[in-house]
């Protein structure tokens, strides 16, 4: 059974840094390509923040470019987002989720398996 766990959410102050993990089991990230969502309260999902893919591919929406930084450990099976110099409009509820290597990988139901989410807040 395939299982991403998200975790690392937190209150955090405008400007401060925070790191999310997200620890994959039953499944190996050679899989493809994973990449993280966010979902603002009351807003639907967002396409795609960022992606890492098996090639080294990496690509980051302009919102978060520059402040956010998605890497892999494989022997974990961990994917991470560091994020920095965090917004008010950072806050919402962070996924990540992973598709087939090839596979589209900007819209969130073209995914195969994604976590329940990490909260974040960006707040004085």
């Amino acid at each position: 059974q395939v299982q991403l766990a998200e975790s690392g959410g937190d209150l955090v102050r405008p400007g401060e840094s925070l790191r999310l993990s997200c620890a994959v089991s039953g499944l190996s990230l050679d899989y493809g390509t994973v990449g993280w969502f966010r979902q603002a309260p009351g807003k639907r999902r967002s396409g795609a923040l960022c992606m890492d893919s098996k090639d080294g591919t990496s690509w980051y929406d302009d919102s978060v470019k520059g402040r956010y930084t998605i890497s892999r450990d494989n022997a974990k099976n961990t994917v991470y987002l560091q994020m920095k110099n965090l917004k008010p409009e950072d806050t919402g509820t962070y996924y990540c989720a992973v598709v087939k290597y090839g596979g589209s990988w900007y819209v969130w139901e073209d995914y195969d398996y994604w976590g329940q989410g990490t909260q974040v807040t960006v707040s004085e």
